[in-house]
């Protein structure tokens, strides 16, 4: 038998930046007789299992899809349970995140949300901004289309100030105007629950990644699925338009 440093050694790198849909807490509260908020609140327990599962596995950045847009669409009660968490968490997980090398970051509408939930964003990403260990990207009110819009709209104030040429716009100067300027997209997304969408998320950063969709519903994730979405990962051709 291989030692363990020699398997780690012929092992295929991990993908650098995945990207992970976070679905199925509502029904996996629901399929127990419990109400919706008890699955989110389970769902926050797995983000701490794949946060340490994505570390063993040497992931560089990791974004977790947290709340869209379209997600304010739910009822209001909902909603304020969600945020009362999504404090909790804040408040909570940063310290032992921080110690773990986290640098946490958001992306998103922080404009959609209360002050209180905006200055503990900002508090975390200041307080983890020297980690290394692993970039833990949350979209929170966060919509792609709605990012792209954005990034257009800041393209046309530059050209209109003459700060930009048109002649000159490509692929990179766009992607130096959206939210995750700065970092690699997304080697692989992963979605739980069953659905195969990808709902507004990352659409511009998702072009060329592997999709891995598990009927797994978030609760129940674990860092085995995490690693056997990556073992599916490394079983793909990735040939980017390109022949095999």
């Amino acid at each position: 038998m291989k030692p363990v440093s020699s398997l780690r050694e012929t092992a295929p790198p991990p993908p650098t930046h995945v990207g992970i849909i976070m679905d199925g807490n509502g029904r996996w509260a629901q399929g127990r007789g419990r109400p919706r908020i008890e699955g989110h609140r389970r769902g926050m327990e797995t983000v701490r299992e794949v946060v340490k599962g994505s570390i063993e596995q040497g992931i560089e950045y990791l974004t977790l899809y947290g709340f869209s847009i379209e997600n304010w669409k739910r009822p209001a009660a909902e909603i304020s349970s969600l945020m009362g968490l999504l404090r909790l968490y804040l408040r909570q997980e940063i310290k032992e995140l921080d110690q773990q090398g986290v640098r946490m970051r958001f992306i998103g509408q922080r404009s959609l949300l209360a002050n209180d939930i905006v200055s503990l964003i900002e508090e975390a990403e200041e307080q983890t901004k020297n980690n290394t260990a692993l970039n833990l990207v949350v979209a929170l009110s966060y919509g792609a289309r709605q990012e792209i819009t954005a990034a257009a709209q800041s393209v046309a104030r530059q050209v209109a100030a003459g700060e930009l040429d048109v002649s000159t716009i490509d692929e990179s100067v766009i992607s130096e105007y959206l939210e995750t300027a700065g970092m690699p997209d997304p080697d692989l997304v992963i979605r739980t629950s069953g659905e195969q969408r990808i709902s507004n998320f990352l659409l511009w950063q998702v072009a060329y990644a592997e999709l891995v969709f598990t009927d797994t519903l978030w609760p129940d994730f674990s860092r085995e699925d995490l690693r056997e979405a990556i073992n599916e990962f490394h079983r793909r051709e990735r040939r980017y338009g390109a022949t095999g």
